[in-house]
């Protein structure tokens, strides 16, 4: 037998493509399981066939190429492309089976055998490629030793593949180190079945042209097969990263497609569902109420002196007590229930109640958690609540009029006093429709000029003169007459109109006063009443200023009134305030003097100069000796503090003679005057002789 010998650096090189082409193998069939869409799925399976294919018959070919025999060798070009047809045939079979989600231990059996045949089949017909004549003889031990290699090979690449299908980094590693081991494999394989091959003595090569220079061929082969399977890892690694981009922008579209439809739904704030949201579930509820029978309740809620927080602290504290509300009704309300934030201070809730005691609980619980303190900002917030109720139980009722209806309630609630609740009748659409009238007419009632300032006179008991007048607003509603601040003062605190209102009563009191300074009346003072909303507004003093400047007015005839729960709510924060319009030259009252709950280490500190008794102390003077007791309290309180002291609301000559006696400074009320247009004052200021001589 003719003793073949190897080229060692061709036997290295074949276990390098080897190697290579094991590692393509496995990144061809994670690429072919996670292809989206079964064309892609084919074109990877072709291309990779391709690639796979070319690898593992070319490191069979480099291996013979790295074999020599005593004489000269050559190879039959059609059977030599036959053993490659059959390498990418197997291939394509290898990367078809790993497609398979799962494989039994029967099914992987059965494909190794068919594989290693394949692998077999393509060593074995490159060897006849040779034409060697005698033909080449086989050990049959190592014959069978190759192709149960080749079957052991194939049953462990096709089990490796399946399980390193999926991307990652630590896969990428075991992906390296498994191509190793099956590169050895296919090698081995190689080796083997060319030890099998036995060449007798005389052999010779048939080829017309036996003669090959494998100093061009092998490197010329090895050259191509590595650009063919870098070519298919580029590819791979490519499509791989735009497959990752992809994947994340869409996941990132997805989630953006998510928030937004999240967005759309609910308020942005308190993450509630919005009226959108909710009446999409009421459309729900009232036909699955239609078609099943039963009934729900709708509940509004609105927050009571909310506006007050919004514009005494800012908007965001108002954000803060909002996020608050809405966490504690969320989990007041039962989780199959629904919440919604429909406007600014607004909620709507959807309550699986069935009798009006159910609703009623609900509704008192909700109260209970709302009138607790609110802590935002290091600011503890007082709020309350009104909640209106209405039932929906299958009727002809539209999703609109069951919140119409649920609002109305609201409002009537609100009349009652706030802080409480009240279940719907069909006779309170039309008080709503009223108050929704006057709502709309009073935010263009500063437009229209319909606004107007009345003045009441204050007398002096020492010289029994007039000596200044309190500014009143009032309403001249163009369809209801002349409106009394009850009347509507409320609602523009509600609806956030009180602080131009406040602005315009304080411009339109500095201008007349300044007519008034001209005319000679200059030992006169106009007094202002301040909302607690308006006191508490950042553009206050800025207001003030602009007025005073804008008629050339002192500020000594301009007093503001504030009451005393508005100047004790939070003490501090008065005094800054007013201190500031106490620099300026301003003068200060305490309105309602009596009636609230004084700090008097506080009330020292204010720069005020006048105390106000309320009117409820005055009403009963004559017939009360706890009325006449607290007025000489507060009398003799003002006087230790420097203060004068106005009684409001005096009617009678017993009255007037009485606080005079007291020792009240000024006194306001019927018997001085009725609050009249500045046009009539001085004309109703001349009162009765008798009047005079109280000084």
């Amino acid at each position: 037998m003719m003793t073949g010998v190897y080229n060692p650096w061709l036997v290295f090189a074949s276990v390098l493509i080897a190697m290579l082409a094991s590692f393509t193998a496995l990144d061809m069939a994670g690429r072919i399981a996670g292809a989206q869409g079964q064309s892609s799925k084919w074109w990877w399976l072709a291309g990779g066939s391709v690639a796979m294919g070319i690898g593992i018959w070319s490191m069979h070919f480099v291996g013979m190429l790295a074999f020599s025999l005593p004489v000269p060798m050559g190879y039959d070009p059609w059977i030599t492309a036959l053993s490659l047809a059959i390498a990418i045939a197997l291939s394509a079979f290898a990367l078809w089976r790993v497609c398979f989600a799962t494989m039994s231990w029967m099914r992987l059996a059965g494909s190794a055998v068919l594989m290693g045949s394949g692998v077999c089949a393509m060593h074995y017909t490159g060897m006849a490629a040779m034409r060697m004549s005698p033909s080449i003889e086989y050990d049959p031990r190592l014959f069978a030793a190759s192709v149960a290699i080749a079957m052991a090979a194939s049953g462990a690449a096709l089990w490796i593949a399946i399980h390193l299908r999926t991307n990652g980094k630590l896969v990428w590693l075991m992906r390296c180190g498994a191509a190793v081991v099956m590169g050895l494999a296919i090698a081995g394989m190689h080796y083997t079945g060319m030890a099998a091959a036995r060449f007798p003595m005389g052999s010779v090569c048939t080829m017309d042209h036996p003669g090959m220079d494998t100093a061009w061929i092998a490197p010329a082969l090895i050259v191509f097969t590595l650009a063919v399977l870098a070519i298919a890892l580029v590819t791979s690694v490519l499509d791989f990263r735009m497959e990752s981009r992809t994947a994340i922008l869409a996941s990132s579209l997805a989630s953006a497609n998510q928030t937004l439809q999240f967005m759309a739904l609910h308020d942005s704030l308190t993450k509630l569902p919005n009226r959108l949201l909710l009446e999409d579930k009421l459309d729900n509820k009232m036909e699955a109420v239609r078609a099943e029978g039963g009934r729900f309740a709708v509940l509004f809620v609105d927050l009571d002196g909310f506006k007050q927080v919004n514009d005494a602290y800012g908007h965001h504290v108002g954000d803060l007590l909002l996020v608050e509300v809405a966490q504690r009704i969320r989990v007041t309300v039962p989780a199959h229930d629904m919440t919604a934030r429909v406007g600014g201070d607004e909620f709507v809730l959807t309550a699986d109640t069935r009798t009006p005691q159910d609703a009623a609980n609900l509704a008192e619980r909700l109260l209970g958690v709302l009138r607790e303190p609110i802590p935002a900002a290091g600011t503890l917030c007082l709020v309350s609540a009104s909640i209106g109720i209405a039932f929906y139980d299958g009727g002809e009722t539209e999703r609109e009029d069951l919140l119409k209806n649920a609002d109305a309630a609201m409002y009537h609630a609100k009349a009652m006093g706030r802080n409480t609740y009240c279940f719907f009748d069909d006779s309170m659409n039309a008080d709503v429709q009223k108050q929704m009238k006057t709502l709309r007419d009073l935010r263009q009632a500063l437009e229209r000029h319909e606004l107007v300032m009345h003045y009441q006179p204050k007398l002096s008991t020492e010289s029994g003169t007039i000596m200044g007048v309190e500014a009143l607003m009032r309403w001249n509603h163009p369809e209801r007459g002349l409106l009394l601040p009850g009347e509507f003062i409320p609602l523009a605190e509600r609806i956030g109109l009180i602080v131009p209102m406040g602005e315009w009563a304080i411009n339109e009191s500095c201008r007349q006063m300044s007519l008034w300074c001209s005319q000679g009346l200059c030992h006169w003072t106009v007094a202002v009443n301040l909302s607690p909303v308006q006191f508490n507004h950042p553009g206050l003093v800025g207001a003030v200023r602009r007025s005073l400047e804008k008629y050339a007015l002192d500020s000594r005839h301009l007093m503001l009134e504030i009451t005393e729960t508005t100047a004790m709510h939070n003490p501090e924060a008065s005094l800054a305030i007013l201190n500031e319009l106490q620099r300026m030259g301003v003068k200060i009252s305490i309105d309602d003097f009596g009636t609230g709950y004084s700090s008097l280490m506080y009330l020292k500190r204010l720069p005020a100069s006048e105390l106000k008794i309320d009117r409820g102390f005055v009403r009963d003077l004559t017939r009360d000796t706890e009325d006449a007791a607290i007025i000489s309290a507060i009398v003799a309180l003002g006087k230790t503090l420097d203060l004068s002291i106005v009684a409001e609301g005096v009617e009678n000559e017993e009255q007037l003679a009485f606080l005079s006696d007291l020792g009240c400074n000024t006194l306001q009320g019927y018997l001085i005057g009725k609050p009249v247009p500045p046009e009539e004052l001085l004309s109703a200021c001349m009162y009765n002789d008798e009047l005079r001589k109280v000084s």
